[in-house]
């Protein structure tokens, strides 16, 4: 009998995440595992996209999106990331920041090209470079506070090292890279001519005054930097699937020519909502975001403390990583069933972030819940006191 499948899937299993939902779903829990942020969306932005079905805006868009999206976006680049992008060349709407990074990976890395990942890393990012037929070199960081060692890195290149992978503010860690650690980077990359994936989807998640640096913002960094994002979090529409990147026009074509091949285009009136929000949304939207997630964090990481689940407190992002070795089990996903049966409380294995043994020490939960979900969340999870 044939193989099943494509060889490239060899290896991939259902993510933990999906996993960890299907099985809270099932105890009727509550769900940190998967980040769908089910805070309220902005009224303007339904209000945009209704418009624009009203006004039939119903069918296919130019394959990198609307031009009021991508001149929006272009606005938007230059004033808050130092990116100057022209929205003619450069910007490509995808289906979300997942499908922007896989177009992205799939134009422009050939089969054993190799990439390094940071660690813990997002399990879509190490799944997309396997589908691609990369090879992942994954460098390590330092807990708690997730630093990064320049000389690890500099082990890792080899003749066959074509791109870095930098997610900030970062899932699952919640890390965001200082200024100095991605001047750091790109110095690498130019000396060794890498790329550098940027996946600043969580762009406006910073917290404790921090501010956000844009990898392809930096001296000669435009070039070699491919930058996703979206709005999937920011507005609380991760169903809608609008995300992009942004690079030199050279790039940017045959990563656009990819989106035309996958997805053709992301969906036209969800484009428009989008635009309308990056275009009317006042800078108080962001301010009260970073605002109310930051005391989400808060409060969620002062319970995770007082019942025994350590965290390293995120410094952005709203995903936190708890230490949950001192729970029963020998595997992090044996302690993650143990605290949903106890506490009817989800959340992600460790070791869908580590490759190594060390994964299996923490926990990923997320904060984006409305009130009432993460009041509930953390009630239940006061239960595991009596467990101490």
């Amino acid at each position: 009998m044939r193989q099943i499948g494509n060889r490239r899937l060899t290896g991939l299993v259902q993510s933990d995440i999906r996993a960890m939902t299907t099985a809270c779903t099932r105890m009727k829990g509550v769900n940190l595992a998967q980040g769908v942020c089910d805070t309220g969306v902005p009224n303007l932005v339904i209000r945009g996209a209704k418009e624009a079905m009203d006004q039939g805006l119903n069918t296919y868009t130019r394959f990198d999106g609307l031009p009021i999206l991508r001149r929006a976006l272009a606005r938007k680049l230059a004033s808050y990331n130092a990116i100057a992008a022209d929205h003619e060349t450069d910007i490509t709407v995808s289906n979300g920041a997942t499908g922007a990074f896989q177009c992205a990976c799939m134009a422009l890395l050939n089969p054993g090209d190799e990439v390094i990942l940071f660690e813990p890393y997002y399990g879509y990012h190490l799944s997309t470079l396997l589908v691609v037929e990369a090879v992942p070199r994954v460098v390590t960081l330092k807990a708690p506070y997730w630093e990064l060692s320049l000389d690890e890195v500099v082990k890792k290149i080899s003749a066959r090292t074509r791109a870095i992978v930098v997610n900030t503010p970062s899932n699952p860690s919640g890390k965001v890279f200082t200024k100095q650690e991605l001047e750091d980077l790109a110095s690498l990359a130019q000396k060794y001519d890498l790329l550098i994936f940027a996946d600043e989807i969580y762009e406006y998640f910073l917290y404790d005054q921090r501010e956000h640096m844009s990898l392809g913002s930096l001296p000669g960094m435009f070039d070699r930097t491919i930058t996703v994002s979206g709005y999937s979090k920011t507005f609380s529409i991760t169903g809608w699937r609008i995300g992009h990147s942004v690079a030199s026009a050279p790039y940017a074509e045959i990563i656009g020519a990819m989106n035309d091949l996958l997805y053709v285009c992301a969906p036209a009136p969800l484009q428009y909502g989008v635009a309308v929000g990056i275009e009317e949304l006042s800078p108080s939207f962001y301010h009260d975001l970073r605002t109310t997630f930051q005391a989400k964090r808060d409060r969620f990481c002062e319970v995770l403390e007082r019942v025994g689940l350590r965290p390293t407190i995120p410094q952005g992002a709203y995903y936190v990583l708890a230490d949950v070795s001192g729970i029963p089990g020998n595997t992090g996903k044996a302690r993650a069933m143990w605290i949903l049966e106890k506490t009817g409380v989800a959340g992600v294995p460790g070791e869908a972030f580590f490759q190594g043994e060390q994964g299996s020490q923490y926990m990923r939960f997320s904060y984006a819940k409305t009130d009432q979900d993460l009041d509930e969340a953390c009630s239940r999870l006061e239960r595991l006191r009596k467990f101490r």
